[in-house]
């Protein structure tokens, strides 16, 4: 392994910061609704009917992915009956019956967000947007706007402040234990990033007049401007004697910004804490940003050292809490009081005692957001909710209230959305989007109101089971909470109720993952298809949070029934409707969504099979009038699903049921086409009620037109086709749905647009409301163009769009600011001939537009082009008013009539890149469609591709999820079947000719990246192995347990595990106070069969204070029967404080030895060592034990583990220890890795070589590339290096250092490598002869799959060296070819970041793919202007990149 590639497979889900702001739009745009009270609400009480306000957008970072949602709301109104209600998420309050996160956008970074701002407008309802301020370590500051034209965030500005000019920053300091932190001015009047711990940054911002637009602001819209930071500046806190600075925040309430600032005057450390501990103090600084000035105007001594951050209180009181893990503080200029929450308070002047909360809690690693002016919301350690009500009158605080509320995920932030929203970020668990109401209730009405919400417990138990980590209640199961807060002399209770909404997937922090079987899995597949046998079972989450997420990359379906079919073409599912009986009961009938398929249609090569889905698939094709001699080429319902159209080469039918109604034929009764029309048949059709649009072989299309009123369909040409000089590649229809279609936004005057109403005249205006329908049509040579349906008037065109740009504009808008990304306008006219691609016959081979379901969401384009590039485009809209022509344009004289009136200038399409592989070359001949667009398959809606690698897309918040399928290889047909046996389900016709009925799996969560099921553990879960013989998964837990200081110090007389503490003279009282304590267990946990849960099979407790680290299944030799035994091995460690010497035990236990199920697990040896025993492994037969410095191997008798061999490697403590053949590798926490090996003749333990370097492993594991074997590691700098071995080599000292072969910052914790095989792609067979040469190397490859803790995954792979020579020459065209998110570098990213120490640069031997896949969103031109430019062919490129995509498409 020379050269790997790494590459990301799921990207970071552990979110990290969170903000609320208006930034896709400004606080003024929002209507405030009418608050529909319903008839049985009314007599409520006003506060809790009030309406929700403006909702700001929320931002959210997760590792180095940014993401912008957007909050819909469902209002209820008094049409909705209260039954449908009851299904949504979390029942009605205040008026609403639903609210979920919708994505605007989303940008992977070329860096970790370290902190976030919302740069705010100033004015409340204001008509400018807020902007975000990202900061990136070490000191890079970006500033980001919406920007509408583009659908996406564009730089404003960024601020730089590293490298030689800024040096002095950093005060000769190299490491910094976090990176830059931002907050905002509450007014957006400035901000401060805070750098290198001492430099304070203030961002300046531009002030401009209300309503008015700045010369530089006139965008392309004119109407949106949102906050910009207009310069920057930096203050040396250290010359304000501001040493040691802890957090800084904005308040409220001044004419300038005012900066408040706590920082520690001296350090304290442990053993001085008693006599040292008030060290904290606050400054408060009034920031003049004109003269650059910052006295101090107000400060405060005697903060607890352990204070850690600061709340701005809102208006009208002012003023700042400072949050400690034992007290609370409010402090302002003119008033200060305190809080003590714990019995470990101490008050700074011993003079006054300190007022106490009523319950106990520490309040170090809170969150905080404000729900009122005068109420904050406090997240704690263990997910408890709490809310501090600050008592005032008047601007004078009278005292703190703190009161118990919830119990919630355990967040990294909280932030309040609007006034009845806020959402909770977790690292640990999934994130949670809560909608509070808050009231006043007396106290007699008190009572009453609690009894009547418990009551009401079916409600809550199905919001339990919707969402893994809803609000639990800690008292009881009610969903409301009073806190006592007497304001003045009124006894007035004030309450808040909460209701989860929404919930964002969360599979991080993964510590340790295993690879196992599914449980449907298939012994007899090979290939790709095998790897659908497999799933990671991972730990992940930490506390009540914790959780196994079991991940798979592909979707295995569950199978119902499977026939053979050989020779299968195409399927079709079709409903039917008995006539007119749809106005006798309308009871009976079902939602359109529950309708049962009637028939289903199969096309084989030569004849067409139908087959009826009642409780038996029967086939019927003898006794119905479709047409059964040839193959079909579609089909689909028309009327109002009474008829159906079956469309086949050379005609069409309509049936009703059984009998035939209608039959048309395309032959050569068109006489005015001349001779030539002997050969004309269908070659795609398009159905969408009551229209089927045809493509004809020779590249004309015809449109057949329904007639509701006699359920029969015409012929006709469309106006400006009937010429066909332009030849049609690829058309469809599209039905824009619904009561208020969503394209009749995007033209200017839609009331005008003609022939809506008016073309559809048969069923007195019942299909009034039906919405719009479109034909879009691609021709021969590229251009896109979209027409209404009937009249053909074309309302949207593009030229060129194979080319794959990244916005589609409506051809007839002048574009003002081009992308900024053309290379020249002819590149590819200039680009040399020589090396020319044959690009000229690429075409659209299929087109496909859709809009799912969802009051807000957008319609889709997918179009696949011959060379099997998928084209996905999201339809939004962009008002351009300003910059239409004015002027007709002669181009197109068939619609020139009305060309200026109705075409859809507003109209937009941004390209959404698709994150998978499914290339694969197009034939020229006539091929059966490979996109099935579905709208119910399991309560999931989105598209099936079909192909060699298919995939299904699903849409989730107005975003694609792409899944592949690769357990069947090539799937050639997919309908969606709804019937009583399959509910909501899927058939497909796989190219070995099996034709399967399936469901899909309901466990799995599918709006993420991978298919994902959690199973909560509700403790802590450390490591996870595998027991492939009985499908088992040993895992070690940890969950809290109270425990007096007695029971800690003096263990039950049976775990004499420990050593014995003396008793120093400790008090009664002083024994018996509690604390927390983890205790360990092994659990024994058996997978899902069927439908039931993952059961705990067997526990394994550890003794009081005994810390369990490592469980790995071992196959040892057993030396006294001489046959090999499969045992679970466990090691541990006793953690009993520093007074005793460390010690741990080996434990070995067989599962499943004896016939009885109730001990499935026996213990066969237990020993205790010196040292704790961290790593475990079996090393041919033997057992290899870390135990604290030193590793010993054992030989097993069958009774005893007798050492063999010993090595004193590890100074400090292994944490990974991995074997090959005879070699082992071992890391240490601190001193990097060590490569040994075993010789059994002398039975000795050596050293070959080690890594010099101090280096903190996280993770190690061999990567295997044919003959030659390396050595990666990751790090506590989240860097992975790769070392290798090589005694010859002289700078590798005789062989005792292991010597560099690439390194590469991943960016995120890698705790876990797992090496697989690589997959041999089936397309390896090519005439390249450099290829062939490698080709031996390539059956022993593997790639290590790895796991972090931002719950993102990835691998690194080895790479040939030609192919990485090709990567590494384009990955440096694409650094600056491509316009980055933030203007971030990606060079500067994956450099090895050392954090200070020596480190000497490796080699830059890894090419990252992150970086690379931008290429393909490249537009077309520009794809072969960079290919032509690093000397290779854009298809050379595409076929590496896909070579890598299915070599490593694991699970």
């Amino acid at each position: 392994m020379s050269f790997a590639a790494y590459k990301m497979m799921h990207w970071p889900t552990a979110i990290e910061n969170c903000a609320a702001g208006y930034i896709t739009h400004s606080a003024a745009d929002f209507t405030p609704q009418i608050a529909s009270i319903q008839i049985d609400d009314a007599e409520s009480e006003l506060p809790n009917s009030r309406t929700i306000g403006p909702i700001p957008n929320l931002v959210v970072s997760a590792g180095n992915v940014l993401e912008i949602y957007v909050v819909r709301v469902q209002e209820v109104s008094t049409a909705d009956s209260r039954g449908a209600l009851d299904a949504k998420r979390g029942g009605v309050m205040a008026g609403v019956s639903g609210a979920s996160l919708e994505l605007v956008c989303h940008y992977r970074l070329h860096g970790n967000v370290e902190s976030m701002g919302i740069l705010s407008a100033s004015g409340g309802r204001s008509r400018r947007r807020d902007s975000v301020i990202l900061a990136f370590r070490d000191a890079k500051v970006s500033v980001l706007e919406y920007d509408d034209s583009i659908h996406g965030l564009h730089a404003s500005s960024m601020h730089y402040f590293e490298g030689p000019e800024w040096l002095h920053l950093k005060r000769g300091r190299e490491s910094f234990p976090r990176g830059p932190l931002v907050k905002i001015d509450p007014q957006g009047r400035c901000g401060g990033v805070l750098v290198y711990d001492l430099q304070m940054i203030i961002l300046k911002t531009v002030q401009t007049g209300y309503g008015l637009v700045g010369d530089d602001e006139v965008f392309s819209s004119g109407t949106a401007v949102s906050a910009r930071v207009e310069s920057s500046y930096v203050i040396c806190l250290r010359d304000l004697d501001i040493k040691h600075v802890k957090d800084f925040i904005f308040v409220h309430g001044y004419i300038e910004p005012v900066l408040v600032i706590l920082h520690e005057r001296e350090l304290t450390w442990a053993g001085r804490i008693s006599w040292k501990h008030h060290t904290c103090m606050v400054s408060a600084l009034s920031i003049n940003t004109a003269m650059k000035q910052h006295p101090v105007i107000w400060s405060a001594v005697n903060i607890p050292h352990d204070a850690y951050k600061l709340l701005a209180v809102p208006a009208p009181i002012g003023g700042v809490l400072v949050i400690s893990a034992n007290t609370v503080h409010y402090h302002s200029q003119s008033s200060s009081f305190s809080l003590a929450v714990n019995s470990f308070a101490v008050s700074g002047d011993n003079s006054r005692e300190q007022p106490r909360s009523s319950f106990d809690v520490e309040l170090d690693a809170a969150h905080a957001a404000w729900l009122a002016n005068d109420v904050a919301l406090l997240s704690t350690k263990t997910g408890e909710l709490l809310l501090l009500t600050i008592v005032f009158d008047g601007r004078i605080v009278q005292r703190l209230d703190l009161v118990k509320s919830k119990a919630s995920v355990l967040t990294s932030g909280i932030t309040t959305m609007g006034n009845s929203l806020f959402f909770l970020a977790s690292r640990l668990g999934d994130s949670l989007l809560v909608q509070f109401t808050s009231g006043t209730a007396s106290s007699s009405s008190l009572k009453e109101e609690v009894g009547d919400i418990e009551g009401d417990a079916p409600l809550l138990k199905r919001i339990r089971r919707s969402s893994s980590d809803v609000l639990q209640d800690m008292a009881s199961e009610e969903l409301s909470f009073y806190g006592s807060t007497p304001n003045k002399a009124d006894p007035v209770q004030r309450s808040f109720s909460y209701t989860v909404r929404d919930s964002l997937v969360n599979i991080g922090p993964l510590k340790d993952f295993s690879y196992g079987l599914r449980i449907n899995a298939n012994p007899s597949a090979t290939g790709i298809a095998k790897q659908s046998n497999y799933e990671l079972v991972s730990c992940s989450g930490h506390g009540k949070n914790g959780a196994l997420c079991i991940l798979q990359q592909s979707i295995r379906p569950e199978m119902i029934t499977e026939v053979q079919l050989p020779g299968c073409k195409g399927i079709w599912t079709v409903y039917h409707k008995s006539s007119r009986t749809h106005n006798s009961d309308a009871s009976k009938i079902p939602t359109e969504d529950d309708e049962y398929h009637a028939y289903l249609i199969i096309s084989l090569e030569a004849r067409t099979m139908v087959l009826e889905t009642a409780d038996l698939l029967g086939e019927v094709t003898e006794t119905v009038d479709y047409y059964v001699q040839g193959s079909t080429i579609a089909a689909g319902n028309l009327f109002g699903r009474r008829r159906v159209i079956q469309v086949f080469a050379r005609g069409a039918r309509v049936v009703d049921g059984a009998y035939m109604t209608q039959d048309i034929s395309f032959g050569p009764s068109n006489s005015e086409s001349g001779s030539t029309s002997e050969s004309l048949t269908v070659s795609s059709a398009s159905i969408v009620d009551p229209y089927v649009l045809l493509r004809m072989n020779d590249g004309s299309i015809q449109l057949l037109v329904g007639d509701p009123s006699t359920c029969t369909v015409s012929t006709s040409i469309p106006t400006g086709f009937e010429s066909s000089k332009k030849s049609v590649a690829a058309c469809t229809l599209y039905h824009d749905k619904g009561p208020d279609p969503w394209l009749r936004k995007a033209s200017t005057d839609a009331w005008l647009s003609t022939g809506i109403g008016e073309a559809i005249d048969g069923t007195e205006g019942t299909l009034q409301d039906q919405g719009d329908i479109y034909c879009i049509v691609c021709h021969e040579n590229g251009t896109l163009e979209i027409f209404d349906v009937p009249n053909f008037n074309c309302v949207f065109s593009v030229d060129n769009f194979v080319s794959g740009k990244g916005h589609l504009v409506d051809s007839f808008v002048k574009e003002p600011l081009k992308d900024p990304r053309r290379i020249s306008n002819n590149s590819n006219e200039a680009t040399g001939h020589g090396r020319k691609e044959n690009v000229q016959n690429m075409k659209v081979a299929e087109l496909a537009m859709q809009r799912w379901s969802g009051q807000h969401s957008r319609p889709f384009i997918f179009g696949i082009l011959t060379d099997g590039t998928v084209l996905c485009y999201h339809a939004y809209l962009f008002d351009a008013q300003e910059n239409i022509k004015n002027e007709v344009s002669g181009r197109d004289p068939l619609s020139s009539n009305q060309t200026g009136t109705s075409r859809m200038r507003n109209l937009r399409f941004i390209r959404v890149p698709i994150d998978m592989y499914t290339r694969e070359e197009m034939s020229g001949v006539t091929t059966y469609p490979r996109m099935s667009i579905f709208k119910n398959v399991g309560g999931n809606q989105g598209l099936f591709l079909s192909g060699s690698l298919p995939a299904w897309f699903m849409v989730f918040r107005e975003r694609l999820r792409i899944h592949p399928q690769l357990c069947d290889g090539s799937i050639v047909a997919f309908a969606f079947l709804h019937n009583v046996n399959c509910n909501h389900g899927f058939i497909y016709v796989t190219s070995q000719g099996f034709l399967k009925i399936c469901q899909l799996p309901s466990r799995l969560i599918y709006d993420n990246h991978w298919p994902v099921q959690k199973v909560p553990l509700k403790c802590t879960p450390h490591q996870v192995t595998y027991f492939a013989e009985k499908n088992l998964y040993p895992l070690i837990v940890s969950f809290p347990v109270l425990k007096t200081v007695s029971q800690i110090l003096f263990p039950p007389a049976d775990q004499e595990g420990g050593h014995q503490i003396d008793n120093n003279n400790l008090s009664p009282d002083e024994l018996q106070r509690t604390y927390t304590v983890d205790e360990f267990e092994v659990r024994i946990l058996e997978p899902e069969k069927s439908s039931g849960p993952w059961q705990t099979r067997a526990t394994i407790p550890m003794h009081s204070s005994e810390s369990a680290l490592t469980v790995r299944m071992v196959s040892l030799f057993n030396t006294t029967s001489k046959e090999n035994e499969t045992l679970l091995a466990v090691g541990t460690a006793y953690v009993q404080g520093e007074d005793v010497a460390g010690r741990g035990r080996v434990l070995l236990y067989a599962i499943g030895r004896s016939d009885n199920p109730q001990n499935l697990v026996t213990e066969v040896f237990s020993k205790e060592l010196k040292g704790a025993i961290s790593a475990l492994a079996s090393l041919q037969g033997h057992l290899l034990i870390a135990s604290g410095p030193k590793i010993i191997l054992h030989k097993w008798t069958g009774t005893e583990l007798n050492g063999v061999a010993f090595f004193d490697a590890p100074p400090l403590h292994v944490v990974s220890l991995n074997i090959v053949k005879n070699f082992i590798l071992l890391g240490d926490i601190h001193k990097s890795i060590y490569f040994l090996s075993w010789k059994e003749q002398g039975a000795q333990l050596s050293l070959l070589a080690k890594d010099f370097g101090s280096l903190d492993c996280f993770a190690t594991e061999f990567l295997i590339d044919g003959s030659t074997l390396s050595l990666a590691v990751s790090d506590e700098q989240k860097n992975v290096q790769i070392f290798y071995y090589a005694p010859k080599m002289s700078e590798s000292w005789k062989g005792q250092k292991l010597l560099s072969r690439a390194e590469f910052h991943v960016g995120a914790h890698v705790t876990k490598f797992l090496r697989l095989p690589m997959l041999v792609p089936p397309s390896s067979d090519r005439t390249n002869t450099a290829a062939a040469a490698s080709g031996a190397d390539k059956t022993n490859r593997y790639a290590l799959l790895f796991a972090t803790l931002d719950g993102s995954m990835g691998c690194i792979a080895p790479l040939d060296e030609l192919t990485f020579r090709r990567m590494q020459s384009l990955q440096k065209k694409l650094v600056d070819a491509v316009p980055h998110a933030g203007g971030l570098n990606p060079r500067s990213f994956r450099q090895f970041q050392s954090n200070g120490k020596a480190h000497r640069p490796g080699p830059d031997s890894i090419v990252d793919f992150e970086l690379l896949c931008h290429y393909e969103m490249l537009p077309l031109e520009e794809q072969l202007e960079i290919a032509n430019q690093i000397g290779t062919t854009r298809s050379q490129i595409l076929s590496n990149f896909n070579d890598l995509a299915v070599g490593t498409s694991f699970l």
